[in-house]
């Protein structure tokens, strides 16, 4: 008889329970998002109860939008979606593979459990067959970065196979050339926040384009120069309303009207000092975070300069960015002010919205991208399958080495594995077998999502393998074996971590052997 050591309501699984309730939701998890892998895979509609307008709804098929968008109980499901999270931040694709990856890594370990192979056991192999499978990958990276023009080819190649599978496939080729322009331009840097990308409803798709410079989406103010040459910008978050008597509590009382002219007088003076600091800094185009009242706003219009009022401050933050400048917020010390700089600002109609775009900035690197499209939702989709492409790019300029898609590195990996398993004595074996099988997965479920006989493709691809022909993948548009070199292109680094977080996350939840859910909290009247 065991004594009760836990409060009254919490609950305990041991053993097998426990192991089996981590590996059935993280199955789960994978076999929710495994529809959406690949350049056939179909997207899913997250519909909010709680959200308003167009955020009720989200039509999506990026894996790491779809998990952290979902109230999830099981304890191991939250590991996956934690996997797709790093998988996002650390690469920008991949989300989607990673879960099904380590889905199918676990679904094998079940089936070695019901062997009564011991978990540790099995983690052994697993962890001999990752170091196997990183090492054929790592063999089969090849790096063109010393040929500009193959080099540009790959990551061409790169940008459409990562877009193939969004919402953007259409029109892949163009957005891939947009993305690579873009991030060729941040010359090996991975900021991103040089790169701006603008959603706006109207037209179609392949109306979207990629801008020099940055643009804003505010307007100028009234009677003020719609184009400066030359600007020197200066960019602020300081109050520009006609300055009132800001103490809280204070109150003043006049005796007649022209005490009060006299105080209006003072305000509308202490705002024309302002003004003039901020004019006697040498600048022609000012913007402000917060608002510019119609005051000193004639005030900057009878000085020439171009003001923009309520820039929001992501806006301001990449503005002083891109131009060089800091944000500033007193003028009583010039020498302590940083002024960015740029070759023109002037306005822009994008749709039927005007906006400033600041072109030639300091930071020659920043560029905008222009999404057009006919709804909100096809926008966001949009920006997220533009982000997705950018990130991969920036890391693969960075770790320039690539592989092919198309289950040709999965393919490769398995082989690597199975060959391996042959030399390593005892149960180990058995779980590299397992771990080679769950690999050779992520053809099948790109062939199944195809509308393909995976099984008959699969086989034929593992028999080009074996025959030395290791550049051979699946063409899911033609339904056959083609060979992938120079078509279906890849990122190692992507590879490398989709492989590496699914078999730690898979080890994670092996190890596991008991869950303790404490008490719920009591409701008090």
């Amino acid at each position: 008889m065991s004594a009760q050591i836990f409060n009254e309501g919490a609950t305990q699984e041991r053993a097998e329970n426990a192991r089996l309730s981590n590996i059935i939701g993280a199955i789960a998890i994978g076999d929710l998002v495994k529809s959406t892998l690949g350049p056939k895979g179909m997207d899913k509609i997250l519909q909010s109860a709680s959200g308003r307008g167009d955020d009720v709804v989200v039509v999506t098929n990026d894996g790491a939008t779809i998990l952290k968008s979902i109230p999830l109980d099981n304890a191991a499901a939250k590991v996956l979606v934690n996997i797709s999270k790093v998988q996002d931040d650390e690469v920008g694709d991949g989300t989607t593979s990673v879960c099904v990856l380590a889905a199918e890594i676990l679904r094998q370990a079940e089936k070695l459990l019901d062997q009564r192979i011991h978990p540790q056991t099995i983690i052994d192999g697993f962890r001999l067959a990752t170091a196997s499978a990183r090492e054929a990958l790592e063999i089969s990276a090849v790096s063109h970065q010393d040929d500009e023009k193959q080099w540009r080819e790959d990551l061409l190649s790169i940008a459409c196979t990562t877009l193939s599978s969004k919402v953007l496939a259409g029109d892949k080729h163009k957005f891939a050339e947009i993305c690579v322009e873009a991030v060729l331009r941040l010359k090996g840097s991975t900021n991103l926040d040089r790169i701006q990308i603008i959603k706006k409803t109207g037209g179609k798709v392949s109306d979207s384009y990629l801008s020099d410079g940055f643009i804003l989406a505010k307007k100028i103010g009234v009677n003020q120069p719609r184009s400066v040459k030359g600007a020197r910008v200066l960019v602020a978050n300081t109050s520009m309303d006609t300055d009132k008597v800001k103490v809280f509590g204070a109150k003043i009382k006049v005796s007649d009207t022209a005490q009060l002219a006299e105080i209006e007088r003072a305000e509308r003076e202490k705002m024309r000092t302002k003004v003039q600091k901020i004019a006697a800094l040498g600048i022609n185009v000012f913007v402000n975070r917060q608002l510019i009242y119609n005051w000193p706003e004639q005030l900057f219009a009878d000085a020439g300069i171009m003001a923009i009022e309520h820039a929001d401050f992501d806006g301001v933050e990449r503005l002083a960015l891109v131009t060089g400048g800091e944000i500033a917020s007193s003028f009583d010390s010039p020498e302590l002010l940083k002024l960015g700089a740029c070759d023109s600002v002037e306005e822009i109609i994008i749709g039927e919205d005007r906006m400033v775009k600041f072109g030639g900035t300091a930071a020659g690197q920043a560029c905008t991208i222009v999404l057009r499209g006919g709804t909100n939702q096809m926008l966001d989709e949009a920006e997220r399958s533009i982000h997705d492409a950018l990130a991969v790019l920036s890391q693969t300029v960075g770790e320039p080495r690539i592989v092919y898609g198309g289950g040709c590195s999965e393919m490769l990996m398995s082989r690597a594995v199975d060959e391996a398993a042959k030399t390593v004595p005892g149960k180990k074996s058995i779980a590299m077998e397992g771990f080679a099988l769950a690999l050779r997965q992520m053809p099948a479920i790109l062939a199944d999502n195809a509308g393909l006989d995976s099984a008959d493709l699969v086989a034929k691809l593992r028999a080009a393998h074996y025959d030395g022909k290791v550049t051979s993948g699946l063409d899911l548009f033609i339904g056959d074996i083609v060979d992938v070199s120079g078509k279906v292109t890849e990122s190692f680094k992507l590879k490398r971590q989709v492989l590496l977080s699914a078999s730690e996350a898979a080890e994670m939840i092996l190890r596991v052997d008991d869950i303790i859910r404490c008490a719920p909290r009591q409701r008090r009247n």
